[in-house]
């Protein structure tokens, strides 16, 4: 990292500059983060991001942190903790692993407590980013006769371009589990799921609900298109998606809801407009049958390193206007990654409808 020009990193208003820190190796552990507030800094100004309590024995403030990130809190051997507490003249109680509850720091000055209160935000946003997501918003494409024409479709490229190079069964998404991604989600506790789906809630009072005028919404699903610039090397084939009335509302939901979730800090910002499509083939489920792409392939670790790309020269060409139905789309769902539910689909943590 050139010294001069560190990674900075946006929270609550504030800019902070990303320093590593090299400590001793320790075998298949990864490289520790350290973060230093930049102009600022919490510590040398009151800060009403957060509510510090006065005390008897000085200040107090209390974080909730869901448990798979205690460990980055800590850091290895204690050394992230123990610093902190010695940099900012503070002590932090961190819950038993695996127990839901509150990272409490306190201190005997409040300036101490508000920069480990900073400190560890921005080491937590840091380390989830990393992490795969768990969860996705969806609007389920799964219905008899979309299903029906997605086997038809998968029937007759496996029939006229199964000798092109890469393409096999192993392929095509699930029937069950067509959908449109609006967007993904790291959801680390129950905590944070209802959080997520009272947020849905607000987004059906607040826009959706005057939108889709209460009924759902009438798509069609035809043509196909890829991914990437080689159609000679795809990786990922999707159907197209648009109303059936020619309108834009379903594009105008799907904006809306995913900027709503950014601001919330539930979602990540990927793409300044949510690309609506249904995949059909993804070179993922070569591995994993189970797969879900996210768009951002460098966010996470859910990205196979190694695909076999596919020639789909053929199949854009035979199937270019492939018809796979009319869909009604009544409903937007808080869907859970690697789950199924009693239809096959994903299940559902949580779900928005239209009526």
């Amino acid at each position: 990292m050139d010294v001069l020009r560190p990674t900075l990193i946006r929270i609550g208003g504030r800019v902070y500059r990303k320093n590593p820190i090299q400590e001793q190796a320790y075998p298949h552990e990864e490289e520790e983060e350290d973060f230093c507030a930049g102009p600022g800094d919490c510590a040398d100004e009151p800060c009403d991001a957060f509510v510090v309590e006065e005390t008897e024995r000085g200040f107090q403030c209390r974080v909730e942190v869901p448990s798979p990130l205690y460990k980055y809190v800590i850091g290895k051997k204690g050394e992230t903790k123990k610093r902190l507490e010695t940099e900012t003249r503070t002590s932090i109680s961190i819950p038993k692993p695996g127990v839901e509850g509150e990272i409490v720091i306190t201190g005997q000055h409040r300036g101490g407590v508000i920069s480990a209160r900073t400190r560890i935000d921005v080491l937590l946003d840091s380390f989830r980013k990393k992490q795969p997501f768990t969860h996705f918003l969806s609007f389920a494409l799964n219905q008899p006769a979309i299903q029906e024409k997605f086997l038809q479709f998968k029937e007759e490229v496996l029939e006229k371009c199964s000798k092109d190079h890469g393409v096999s069964s192993s392929l095509f998404q699930n029937p069950a589990k067509l959908h449109l991604t609006l967007g993904t989600l790291v959801l680390l506790n129950e905590q944070e799921i209802q959080k997520a789906c009272e947020l849905l809630q607000r987004c059906k009072e607040d826009f959706v609900d005057q939108i889709a005028g209460g009924k759902p919404l009438t798509v069609e699903v035809a043509g196909v298109e890829y991914m990437n610039d080689d159609p000679a090397m795809t990786d990922v084939l999707y159907a197209k998606v648009h109303m059936k009335d020619g309108s834009d509302r379903l594009q105008v939901i799907a904006d809306r809801l995913v900027e709503r979730f950014v601001a919330s800090g539930l979602m990540l910002k990927e793409w300044d407009r949510v690309k609506l499509h249904a995949t059909v083939m993804n070179t993922l489920f070569r591995k994993d049958p189970s797969a879900e792409e996210r768009s951002n392939t460098t966010t996470g670790k859910s990205s196979f390193k190694e695909r076999e790309a596919f020639n789909g020269r053929n199949i854009l060409k035979l199937f270019e206007n492939f018809y796979f139905g009319e869909a009604q789309l009544d409903s937007v769902r808080l869907s859970q990654r690697f789950s199924s539910d009693a239809s096959g689909y994903y299940a559902t943590s949580g779900q928005l409808t239209f009526s």
